[in-house]
């Protein structure tokens, strides 16, 4: 910017300064003031630019929130891709403040008119608040990141939870049936050496034969029965 000519680089496409020049084409009042003016018109067309992005953001920030307590898994990584747009939006915004509160300074130095004065301030005013919101989106992605994460934790815990008491009562289940088939194994064994076709056995013509493999399976059953049942297995 010198005393009668105003230089602008772009490295994109944004922002459009095309309206800044119909702007100052429009109100030749605003433009009477010089290469000042023009200073100022395109820091407003930039800050003003801004006031989408945080519209945005904050929509994106408030998505995420329902996100996060909807458990939803891909968030994580939403999260992150915002918050580095954050920083990248840092960028563009805070040397923006310094810069503002430079050429104020240089007012009464440079004989700044008054009218333009109350532009700039209201510029640098509008710019230190978007730079504040940026700082509040980065405190609050950074929250919502530590809440994701105890979710994601709790969710974890409360599955292994879960996965422990199956566990737990499948071995339950395991122990009741072994139990039960070790009763039932008890009788059969004796019903099946007593059941063999041989002549020559121990007590194969005993009067008491038969009651006494009864009681000898009743015996071994409820010893077992007792023994399963002390060990909390039934």
């Amino acid at each position: 910017m010198g005393p009668d000519f105003v230089i602008t680089v772009r490295h994109a496409a944004a922002p459009d300064l095309s309206g800044v020049r119909r702007r100052m084409e429009e109100t030749p009042d605003l433009l009477k003031l010089g290469p000042e003016a023009v200073l100022y018109a395109i820091l407003d067309a930039v800050v003003d630019g801004y006031a989408p992005v945080v519209a945005g953001v904050q929509n994106d920030i408030d998505e995420i929130e329902t996100e996060v307590f909807s458990g939803d898994p891909e968030v994580s990584r939403r999260i992150y891709e915002l918050s580095r747009e954050m920083v990248e939006f840092q960028r563009a915004t805070r040397p923006l403040v310094g810069m503002l509160h430079a050429l104020m300074a240089g007012f009464a130095k440079y004989g700044t008119d008054e009218e333009l004065q109350r532009y700039l301030r209201d510029v640098a005013d509008h710019v230190t608040h978007t730079s504040e919101r940026v700082d509040g989106f980065r405190q609050a992605l950074t929250d919502i990141l530590t809440v994701n994460a105890t979710l994601v934790t709790q969710q974890q815990n409360a599955e292994m939870r879960a996965l422990a008491e199956a566990g737990f009562e499948q071995n339950e289940e395991i122990k009741k049936i072994s139990s039960w088939a070790a009763i039932l194994f008890a009788p059969t064994l004796v019903g099946t050496i007593y059941g063999m076709n041989f002549d020559h056995m121990p007590e194969l013509h005993w009067v008491y034969g038969y009651p006494f493999a009864i009681l000898l399976m009743a015996l071994v059953c409820s010893s077992l029965y007792v023994i399963f049942k002390k060990r909390d297995w039934l």
